[in-house]
């Protein structure tokens, strides 16, 4: 069973590229992603979400990430004059024998045009660690592709664009700028350069009750392009929930409250269409959030994205 796992994902990690973790809650956490929503609020944000993909499936993913993001000036004396962000993200992603963990400091500029159009810019900047542990794979014949421990380290980089105006948005992201080798891991091995684009809408149904369709975007160097749509409903700004679609993968469900207005939780649920339900069916993601950012009073349908 090992040895079966250990061909999928090196197959998948060869021929298709799919080099990074993918998130069903992408549009909660979009600092997470795109390095140009460091600071692009006037106070403090911490996210963290802990992803488990295919339960029951031996070696499926693990995920999580945890992102803080600070604004560096928060009054902007005129428009078109920069208000500038920094931010930090530590992600993890196993996925068999597979290991790979990031370290990336991130910056960014806000620009804006009047009241609510708004350009950000950003870059992450560290590292990344990969580790391959053969210690529970078994081969009919010693494979030495196979039965060596290595792990190395390279540079990481992404760079993200972000546009908003009162009600809708557009992001970019490019990540693995550094097609960075995977020393004495396979031959041919190495990072691969990810696109994604992705972009929502806000249509208010009244003062406390709002819908918002979103979009992504994920084309990877080797494979089929992913596209996830979703649709939430929020209420007051304190409940809400959604459905969503992965063309590649799941059925999804979302659910999320916040809690004291600083507190969120959020959780959904992916139910796995391809055909890897024969072996699980089910993905589990439960996120976190932490702001100092106090609510807009100007509505209670208001979307935390556009402020």
């Amino acid at each position: 069973m090992r040895a079966f796992l250990l061909l999928i994902v090196t197959c998948a990690f060869q021929a298709f590229g799919q080099q990074i973790p993918q998130y069903s809650q992408w549009a909660m956490h979009q600092f997470a992603g795109n390095p140009a929503h460091a600071g692009i609020k006037k106070c403090v944000d911490i996210h963290s979400l802990y992803r488990l993909q295919w339960v029951g499936f031996d070696g499926a993913p693990r995920s999580g990430f945890l992102t803080v993001s600070v604004p560096l000036d928060s009054k902007r004396k005129k428009y078109l004059s920069a208000r500038h962000g920094m931010g930090v993200k530590f992600e993890t992603d196993q996925i068999g024998q597979f290991n790979v963990n990031r370290v990336n400091l991130a910056y960014a500029a806000h620009f804006n045009f009047d009241k609510f159009k708004r350009l950000s810019l950003g870059l992450f900047g560290g590292i990344m660690q990969m580790g391959f542990d053969p210690s529970e794979i078994n081969t009919t014949d010693p494979d030495p592709a196979v039965q060596n421990e290595a792990s190395f380290v390279a540079p990481d980089a992404t760079f993200g664009a972000w546009f908003n105006d009162e009600n809708y948005y557009i992001g970019l992201s490019l990540r693995n700028l550094f097609p960075s080798r995977w020393e004495n891991i396979g031959n041919t091995s190495r990072n691969r350069f990810h696109f994604s684009l992705n972009g929502g809408y806000r249509l208010g149904i009244n003062e406390t009750m709002s819908l918002l369709p979103a979009v992504n975007l994920r084309i990877p160097p080797r494979g089929p392009a992913s596209i996830d749509l979703n649709l939430h409903f929020d209420y007051r700004n304190l409940l809400g929930f959604g459905l969503g679609y992965r063309n590649t993968d799941a059925l999804i469900a979302f659910a999320s409250i916040k809690i004291q207005e600083q507190f969120s939780i959020a959780y959904s649920f992916d139910y796995t269409l391809s055909r890897i339900q024969i072996a699980a069916q089910n993905t589990h993601e439960v996120s976190l959030r932490f702001t100092t950012c106090k609510p807009r009073k100007t509505s209670t349908a208001s979307c935390p994205l556009f402020e």
